[in-house]
């Protein structure tokens, strides 16, 4: 324990080191952003952080991770934070707000509308959390080689545990969230009971059975994992983001499909750390980069919903490819037919004992 904790002292002295004279004394042409990486992360640089720059003069360092709090955990507790702003899931902002680990944020500071629409009235429903904002909403799905069923390809939620129809090694991500929703919908369970059922022990019983049916699972962390995995053929279908699946379809010609049946969609914020660096430049681009221009634009990059409905409606073609991106969002809706929303709430008050408990069985699995 003591050698970890000089090792993330030591990281973010390294970090730190990149930006000189941080609290209070940093440069304030530097702004430190912590996101996901790969082709969220372009889409990103090209929506948002360049024109940023262009903009401002102040240029954007990206930090990438693949989502958590035990970081921010730390960097909070050592009064050491590197990052100006974080982009993270909704759940995730939840739990970090109750721990006392982010800022208040308020929806003031946000611009209106091109026609004057304010803010509260042009986000979608639930946008606005204490401490967070949501920008986008995104989808976990699954996706499917073509030319691994050339004849009945799925169709259905629930072929995603037919090996028998479907034979080939699958890959899930290694957490309990939306693999338990999806197990449960392969049973039929209603979306409006699935909540309370995974509530009980019984409904975690039935969904970690479904899971343990599978036969040669790859478990992944990192968002770019699944697309790899399945343009590698090591896996024949696989969980994973929508936009990532789309850019390896669309940007490097992968023959996969995206199977929207029970999509799970979920809202990504922008939400700043305590102790940040920078707060007011955060907040700065935070008014920046959710214009209805830039989350217009960040959806022609990559297609996750805009949370501002004038955006949404500005919402056209693929600047490279040309592709109709309005036919690839997860909120459109012909793919949003039989989507569920995840209960972020649930998640926020129940991830840590669900955690253990999925925790526990993925050992009992490995183990045999």
């Amino acid at each position: 324990m003591a050698r970890d904790k000089h090792k993330w002292r030591l990281a973010c002295v390294l970090w730190l080191g990149m930006f000189p004279g941080v609290h209070g004394q940093a440069d304030d042409g530097v702004l430190s952003i912590l996101s996901w990486g790969g082709a969220y992360e372009r889409a990103q640089q090209a929506a948002l952080f360049a024109p940023y720059t262009n903009a401002t003069g102040i240029s954007i360092e990206v930090a990438q991770y693949d989502g958590g709090l035990e970081d921010l955990r730390r960097a909070v507790a050592e009064d050491e934070v590197p990052w100006d702003l974080i982009d993270m899931t909704r759940s995730e902002a939840m739990v970090a707000c109750a721990e006392g680990l982010l800022q208040p944020l308020s929806p003031t500071l946000l611009a209106p509308a091109p026609d004057g629409t304010p803010p509260e009235q042009d986000f979608v429903p639930d946008a606005f959390g204490r401490c967070a904002i949501t920008h986008s909403i995104f989808a976990t799905v699954v996706a499917y080689r073509r030319d691994a069923f050339p004849g009945t390809r799925p169709d259905g939620i629930e072929d995603l545990f037919d090996q028998q129809r479907f034979p080939g090694p699958r890959a899930l991500q290694r957490t309990p969230a939306v693999n338990l929703e999806w197990a449960l919908l392969s049973y039929r369970v209603p979306h409006e009971e699935l909540y309370g059922l995974l509530s009980t022990r019984r409904g975690l019983d039935l969904a970690l059975e479904r899971l343990d049916d599978l036969e040669n699972i790859h478990w992944w962390e990192a968002g770019d994992t699944p697309p790899r995995l399945l343009s590698e053929g090591k896996v024949v279908m696989a969980s994973g983001y929508n936009g990532r699946f789309f850019d390896a379809m669309v940007n490097r010609g992968v023959p996969i499909e995206i199977l929207w049946d029970g999509q799970v969609q979920e809202h990504e914020t922008w939400a700043i750390p305590r102790g940040a660096p920078h707060p007011e430049t955060a907040r700065d681009f935070l008014r920046f980069a959710t214009t209805t221009e830039r989350l217009a634009d960040l959806a022609r990059h990559i297609p996750y919903g805009p949370a501002r409905r004038s955006a949404a409606v500005r919402v056209t073609t693929h600047p490279d490819s040309g592709v109709d991106m309005r036919l690839h969002i997860p909120t459109h809706p012909l793919n949003a037919e039989r989507a569920l929303t995840k209960d972020e709430a649930w998640y926020a008050q129940s991830l840590g004992r669900i955690q253990e408990y999925f925790q526990a069985w993925l050992e009992a699995r490995e183990a045999q």
